[in-house]
């Protein structure tokens, strides 16, 4: 996986607009953050889940997906290590953190 293959994946989500935080580019969508890239490092991204959906996660995929640091990763924010995904459980990890900002948004 490329950040340029993330990103094109991340934009692929309705409603989806690229922007940019604390001078990593983000992933966003009715003004929320879902994903992030190049945290910490460039070979990372970042998918915004659930507790519940990172441990999912984590389980399946333990070389590709990790805990970030601190509160953050304890209340479900998670490192993407980008050369270990695979498109297909990238596209089904960025769709659930999108699915968690849209209805979060929407309730």
């Amino acid at each position: 996986m490329t950040p340029n293959k993330f990103r094109t994946l991340a934009l692929s989500l309705a409603g989806s607009v690229e922007s940019a935080h604390m001078g990593h580019p983000d992933f966003r969508v009715a003004g929320r953050i879902f994903a992030t890239l190049g945290y910490p490092d460039d070979k990372s991204g970042m998918v915004k889940f659930t507790p519940e959906q990172q441990r999912k996660f984590l389980k399946e995929a333990p070389g590709v997906f990790a805990p970030c640091s601190g509160v953050w990763g304890e209340r479900g924010a998670t490192n993407v290590h980008l050369p270990a995904a695979k498109v297909g459980v990238l596209r089904t990890a960025l769709k659930a953190a999108w699915q968690n900002v849209t209805a979060a948004h929407s309730a």
